[in-house]
């Protein structure tokens, strides 16, 4: 099977190329974020004339967040696990594809070390940690993926010394994306790729994706049920005209 996420960064600018790099690529699940438009506006249609079924959680023009599956959607749940503190913003969505238990989220990105959007970051990453755990246990094959927010390590930067003192790196943030994977996920792009240097998300301004500035932000997590046997970063979505600010995951990988 095939699964991919990206950060689309508005489904209503975007869609025309979703639909080509959907056809090209033919992954069988897709997580989706930043779709920025509302449920009623969501284009269903468009993905089931591609052979998908489609799970939306969207507030309008800000976040949202989707999975899109030819293996089917059962269980679908919109935010945090009854019993967890609810998020005000669409951030998650959950659903079962086949065999697979799918976790599509949008991490908020916390703006700036200490401003409460940062606390909420922090905050949320935890919430999440409690909703899979309250959720599947980790024997099960579970996929989260989606836009972290967070660099894992300094290979995942392109200049360490430019972000000290910034968010996406600092400790608690990387401390509480260890503590997710520790429940029993593995980073899925680094089974099968121990370098510094390759990204997923670049700044639109002052030529950031051609000169190689980026950060590695967005991430598959999987179980060790999720077998993979490749992964890449499509920087060639992330080229032309009007593209997002960040490219495709792509992972190949079987149920085992």
């Amino acid at each position: 099977m095939r699964l991919a996420t990206w950060n689309i960064n508005s489904l209503k600018v975007r869609l025309t190329r979703l639909e080509e790099w959907l056809t090209e690529v033919q992954p069988d699940i897709v997580c989706l974020q930043e779709t920025k438009v509302a449920d009623a506006a969501f284009p269903a249609l468009t993905f089931s004339g591609l052979g998908y079924d489609a799970a939306h959680h969207g507030q309008g023009q800000w976040n949202g967040v989707a999975i899109l599956s030819r293996l089917g959607i059962a269980d679908v749940q919109a935010g945090f696990a009854v019993g967890i503190e609810p998020d005000v913003d669409a951030r998650l969505i959950s659903a079962t594809c086949g065999d697979l238990r799918v976790h599509s989220v949008y991490v908020p990105n916390g703006r700036a070390v200490g401003h409460e959007h940062y606390l909420y970051k922090l905050s949320w990453l935890e919430r999440l940690r409690a909703h899979v755990a309250a959720t599947a246990q980790p024997s099960d094959a579970v996929v989260i993926a989606g836009d972290f927010n967070v660099a894992a390590d300094d290979r995942d930067v392109y200049d360490p010394a430019k972000f000290e003192g910034e968010t996406h790196v600092t400790p608690p943030e990387r401390e509480a994306l260890a503590a997710l994977q520790a429940w029993g996920f593995d980073d899925v792009f680094r089974r099968h790729y121990d370098t510094g240097g390759m990204f997923s998300w670049w700044d639109y301004r002052a030529g950031d994706f051609h000169q190689g500035r980026g950060m590695r932000i967005d991430l598959v997590l999987g179980t060790p049920r999720v077998r993979s046997s490749w992964c890449v970063i499509d920087r060639n979505a992330r080229k032309g005209q009007l593209p997002s600010d960040h490219a495709p995951v792509v992972v190949d990988f079987e149920v085992v």
